[in-house]
């Protein structure tokens, strides 16, 4: 078996992620010994999207590929996941955005939770916060819900059930996910995916009317909870959620840089 750096666990992680949507979508996909890149057709208002999952030598050799396929796939809008930071894809009609930590949290079971945290249930104003693995459509069209309103996905919003997430993702294998609720009311939600070698936390996110209240955390802890605990734990942080994630023992492994497209390529 190929021996992966923690970096390289969660580039593999965030690949698959993206597959699976593909398969249950029906998108086109390649993969490459470079990078995996999914062509999400048929929803103008997403961006297909490409993860670099192994370090590259000649950089310029790799963004003319990459400039060929989004030619090739008539790209309008591209999310491009570069975490080893060496491309520059301006000559190629690419815009750069944030850099952002890729974050690995050892296997194991998570330790007590801070003093005075609630992590899968408690009261709060309104009711009781509790979390639950969610395995029926219905639920799961909140979690989409509570995803594009709360992480936001504007170009989701106003939110269409199954647009964005389809109910059929939660047969895909590995794939599970969470939702948190106040006195019975969602409030939260995350996406977790084991790829058999890691399991990969998606788009953990908090509804406006529920934040500062302990939801995000209550969510990845049940999340990890319920993880497998011979497998490390992988995420890609945004600057808001990086404090939490570093109180439930990840440690940044890398800085993945995003590219983006929003009209036609120049290359």
């Amino acid at each position: 078996m190929e021996i992966l750096s923690r970096l390289e666990q969660a580039n593999d992680n965030a690949a698959a992620f993206w597959l699976a949507q593909a398969r249950t979508h029906g998108w086109q996909q390649l993969i490459t010994p470079r990078f995996t890149a999914v062509r999400c057709a048929r929803t103008p208002d997403d961006a297909h999207r490409i993860v670099i999952t192994r370090p590259y030598g000649d950089s310029a050799d790799l963004e003319d590929e990459l400039a060929a396929l989004v030619r090739e796939w008539s790209t309008l809008r591209l999310t491009l996941e570069d975490p080893y930071g060496g491309l520059d894809m301006t000559r190629h009609g690419c815009g750069h955005g944030r850099a952002m930590a890729v974050m690995v949290r050892e296997p194991g079971p998570l330790e007590a939770p801070l003093t005075g945290s609630l992590p899968r249930s408690g009261d709060r104003d309104g009711g009781p916060l509790t979390v639950d693995e969610v395995l029926d459509a219905d639920e799961f069209a909140e979690v989409e819900r509570a995803v594009v309103e709360g992480f936001p996905i504007t170009e989701r919003q106003p939110w269409t059930r199954g647009g964005m997430l389809p109910g059929d993702l939660l047969r895909e294998p590995g794939f599970r996910a969470w939702l948190g609720r106040i006195g019975g009311v969602p409030a939260g939600a995350s996406l977790t995916y084991d790829d058999g070698r890691s399991t990969g936390v998606y788009w953990v996110a908090t509804l406006p009317d529920h934040r500062s209240r302990g939801v995000a955390r209550a969510v990845l802890e049940t999340a990890l909870a319920g993880a497998r605990h011979d497998l490390p734990a992988t995420l890609v942080a945004t600057q808001l959620g990086e404090p939490l994630y570093r109180k439930l023992g990840f440690i940044e492994r890398g800085r993945t840089h995003w590219w983006s497209l929003t009209g036609p390529s120049e290359g």
